[in-house]
């Protein structure tokens, strides 16, 4: 069993342990808070071992009378692995910690390039992080659009991509985070960062990205233009797609137009927090003119990162396959829509009335 521990049981600590928590072949060791709010009094409520991120406050946790099983720096000594999930900026401080301790050590998409040794993706760069120490899975935007590309590059070849990323202002949590009635480029050179960033996975792709930030909390959303190498029809590119196992196809008779309903979609399909951790692909924005491919995503920012993390656990501490290490994956989190309304059958038999 890998010994896994979170550091940062936040919007996405909290679904990483959730998610490693579900693993065969993965033991959660244990998480942390900086202090006793809600999110460390539901970390205990859900069986986790809760420790202090930051000894010193240790007192504040007694006095919350929120039970806790030591500091940071006891998880460390406990554990094969800790998937850092701790705001933008922290996780390269904390990276001489887990030096000291020996540890090996996952980063997030907020933290620079440079904090590991490798930039990861499953669907694309699964190997960059075998066997090393300390590994970044890329943001979610740069997950979310190296999940589109990488197929489309290795079946018929990428010229050119051009992205339109029109982002959330913060998460639904973030109160204090977005604009309030504004529009933002963002930033305001041209390219943006995001760019660059997808080519720490592809690195041969040539790719220019723009960025806007807008009044909303639930995803964000992609608008591509990908020039490929050859002509393809549609229908194939459509098919190509949805072959994939982390992008959703929306029909268009499913009548999702947009983030709210996309929520709606997953909360009344069962999904823990309304998580979408698929690229949600309007099926007919995706269109093919000569050899240039259009369509629109969205991404849930607070969800696709998730099983990318647990894919780099196992690609740092074991000798499991691409694939099957993210079979498993998407097994044990249930990865994978479909829409009834996309099937041919019309999914369920009609109840025939009782003469």
């Amino acid at each position: 069993m890998i010994r896994v521990g979170v550091n940062g049981y936040g919007t996405i600590g909290k679904r990483v342990a959730d998610a490693v928590d579900v693993q065969p072949d993965m033991e959660l060791i244990g998480v942390t808070k900086t202090r006793p709010n809600f999110e460390a009094d539901a970390a205990r409520r859900r069986g986790y071992d809760l420790y202090a991120a930051i000894g010193d406050r240790l007192p504040a946790f007694e006095e919350a009378g929120i039970e806790v099983a030591g500091t940071l720096a006891d998880l460390l000594d406990a554990v094969d692995v800790i998937v850092d999930c701790c705001p933008s900026g922290v996780g390269e401080r904390n990276r001489e910690i887990y030096r000291a301790h020996d540890v090996k050590a996952i980063y997030q998409g907020g933290e620079d390039a440079t904090v590991a040794e490798a930039s990861f993706n499953a669907r694309a760069r699964f190997e960059a992080a075998r066997g090393a120490d300390h590994v970044r899975v890329v943001s979610c935007n740069t997950t979310g659009l190296s999940r589109v590309i990488a197929p489309l590059d290795e079946t018929y070849g990428v010229e050119k991509v051009r992205a339109t990323l029109v982002r959330r202002g913060g998460d639904p949590a973030e109160t204090g985070r977005g604009p309030i009635n504004d529009v933002l480029p963002d930033p305001v050179t041209v390219p943006s960062h995001h760019g660059p960033d997808v080519n720490t996975i592809l690195p041969d792709v040539d790719i220019d990205t723009l960025g806007l930030t807008v009044p909303a909390t639930q995803m964000h959303t992609h608008s591509l233009n990908v020039t490929l190498s050859c002509e393809p029809d549609t229908a194939s590119v459509r098919e190509l797609l949805r072959e994939e196992d982390r992008l959703f196809l929306i029909p268009e008779t499913a009548a999702i137009d947009g983030a709210g309903k996309l929520k709606e979609f997953a909360r009344d399909v069962g999904r823990s927090r309304g998580d979408l951790w698929e690229n949600c692909i309007w099926e007919e924005s995706i269109n093919v003119v000569g050899r240039d491919l259009y369509l629109f995503q969205n991404i849930h920012q607070e969800a696709d990162v998730v099983p990318e993390n647990i894919d780099a656990i196992r690609a740092m501490c074991t000798d499991e396959s691409p694939a099957d290490s993210i079979a498993t994956t998407n097994r044990t989190l249930g990865v994978g829509l479909e829409s009834m309304a996309s099937r041919s059958d019309g999914g369920r038999e009609p109840l025939v009335a009782d003469d």
